[in-house]
């Protein structure tokens, strides 16, 4: 009796078990809760999503800028002969006029000399000859001798004022030999390395140092063709909003303090590149600056209605531009769209896309074009 009991309590209990295995496995197939609701709908999935907006955006461009002093002069030697002395060392700062080489002088001074002697001997003969034609004047107005004679002695006259005139231009270009001698600083600036030394032979035109003026400096960048239009543009539309002037990054990534302004650009762009030179002029009262320095000058431009994209939505394909749009269904769409320019972690877009328009902010890796999710919104200014 008691086996008995044991075996229809276990028959039971087993037909109970498998009843509800059964009912549990069927309400996964069928897609049936305790409350009737149907849960596909919470297993899509969640993504955040942006809707694209325009607004007023400062676009800031940064160039390669190559430094040149205003005035940066190499200083060479006009005349041969042997460094007698230098008065000046590298990196001195030197006034205009201020002596800086001299060569030895000797030789230069004795032409001097002799060409003094030969303007002196010149004009000895220019006044021999206007005597002498005084006195033929006077015989040809007794009619002692011949008119010719009178011409002739006025040639005379003629040829010797000449060779004074010679003379006179002998004696210029010694005195402008040996004023070359003394070299001095064509203007206001700093020194430069200085190549040769005391008691070097010079030649003729060679290389004694380099003077520049640093009190400001040019700036030359080159600016892309449609960089360079949109520029333009912005500065018809806006011009109160857009000046000349731009700011200068030094090569260990610090700010000039002094604002620089553009001056000029060159008259046509180049063939190899597609860029065109910009000329920024800034003053440097530290000398901070320097011939050859380099950093980077950055341009500002004003956009009034900017469609801002966040970089992190965009993925590419073949080297296009694509995100996925959202409609009002949560079914998302690929779509191609082409980017202005970039600034920070956005794109400026300039065509494909509108304001008012939804596209995944992340995510966008596992997606499918027509597949359906749950938008989460977020906005523009959280990230």
């Amino acid at each position: 009796m008691k086996t008995s009991r044991n075996f229809l309590h276990n028959t039971l209990t087993s037909v109970l078990c498998r009843g509800a295995g059964m009912s549990m496995l069927a309400a996964t197939l069928n897609g049936c809760s305790a409350n009737g609701k149907n849960p596909t709908a919470a297993v899509l999935d969640v993504l955040p999503v942006v809707t694209l907006k325009t607004t007023e955006q400062e676009l800031f461009h940064d160039y390669v800028a190559d430094v040149q002093a205003v005035r940066n002069v190499e200083v060479r030697a006009q005349v041969a002969g042997f460094l007698e002395h230098i008065y000046v060392d590298e990196g001195r700062a030197v006034k205009k006029g201020e002596p800086l080489f001299r060569l030895n002088a000797s030789a230069y001074q004795n032409k001097l000399s002799q060409a003094q002697a030969a303007v002196a001997s010149a004009r000895a003969q220019a006044s021999s000859a206007r005597l002498e034609q005084g006195r033929v004047r006077l015989l040809v107005e007794k009619s002692i001798i011949a008119k010719t004679e009178l011409a002739l002695a006025t040639s005379k006259v003629h040829d010797a004022e000449a060779r004074v005139a010679d003379a006179r231009a002998a004696e210029a270009t010694a005195r402008l030999s040996l004023n070359y001698t003394l070299v001095r600083a064509p203007f206001d600036g700093i020194i430069d390395r200085l190549p040769l030394k005391q008691g070097s032979i010079v030649a003729e035109g060679a290389l004694l140092t380099t003077v520049s003026d640093l009190h400001e400096v040019y700036t030359y960048f080159n600016v892309g063709e449609s960089e360079y239009l949109q520029y333009l543009k912005a500065r018809e539309k806006h011009p109160e909003r857009h000046s000349d002037s731009v700011r200068l990054t030094l090569a260990d990534g610090t700010a000039y303090p002094q604002m620089g302004r553009i001056e000029t650009t060159e008259s046509e762009f180049n063939p190899n590149t597609g860029s065109l030179a910009f000329r920024a002029r800034f003053t440097n009262p530290k000398r901070v600056l320097k011939h050859g320095a380099s950093g980077r000058i950055r341009l500002t431009n004003s956009l009034p209605e900017a469609l801002l994209l966040p970089q992190k939505a965009v993925f590419e394909i073949q080297d296009k531009n694509y995100v996925y749009v959202v409609d009002k269904a949560g079914t998302v769409r690929m779509r191609n769209f082409h980017p202005q320019t970039r600034t920070g972690d956005f794109y400026v877009v300039k065509d494909g896309l509108k304001a008012g328009e939804q596209v995944v902010y992340e995510g966008v890796a596992g997606l499918k074009d027509g597949q359906k999710i749950t938008p989460r919104p977020v906005t523009l200014d959280s990230q």
